[in-house]
């Protein structure tokens, strides 16, 4: 399961209809092991296609020499869909290559626009997975009652 804070959901919600017709991807980043997505990376869409992502080699090299400089990992790895479900293409999993992600499709078809949903790809498996939208989570929770 994946559970995001509801602003990273609007966040890339924003920024995929902000980039619709284009396809729009990022990262988001959090800390090794943990599996709590912090940190929102909007990334390029070097292919410029309204069906197809990639994120800009240079870019990528750079947001992922800076996770391991920070001790994060991505968490999650997001896209959108401008004319389909939010389901991974073909496409999409031949480029999944972080197993430990969760892999979030951000549909901006009017069709399928309350549709974001959640996978995990490992060796060419799509397993869909729910998603818990929380408004804080456990642990700022707890560090707000340590401090």
């Amino acid at each position: 399961m994946l559970t995001i804070h509801s602003r990273l959901i609007n966040a890339m919600i924003t920024q995929a209809l902000n980039d619709h017709p284009i396809e729009t991807c990022g990262v988001i980043a959090g800390p090794a092991g943990s599996n709590l997505p912090l940190r929102l990376i909007p990334m390029r869409n070097a292919a410029q296609s309204d069906n197809f992502f990639q994120f800009d080699p240079q870019q990528q090299l750079q947001v992922w020499r800076e996770m391991d400089a920070r001790c994060e990992e991505p968490i999650v790895i997001y896209h959108s869909h401008t004319d389909s479900q939010a389901y991974p293409s073909h496409t999409d999993v031949e480029f999944a290559t972080e197993p430990q992600s969760h892999y979030v499709i951000i549909p901006t078809n009017f069709l399928y626009k309350e549709e974001i949903r959640s996978f995990r790809i490992v060796d060419r498996m799509i397993i869909e997975e729910r998603v818990r939208i929380v408004h804080q989570y456990q642990a700022e929770l707890e560090l707000q009652m340590v401090a």
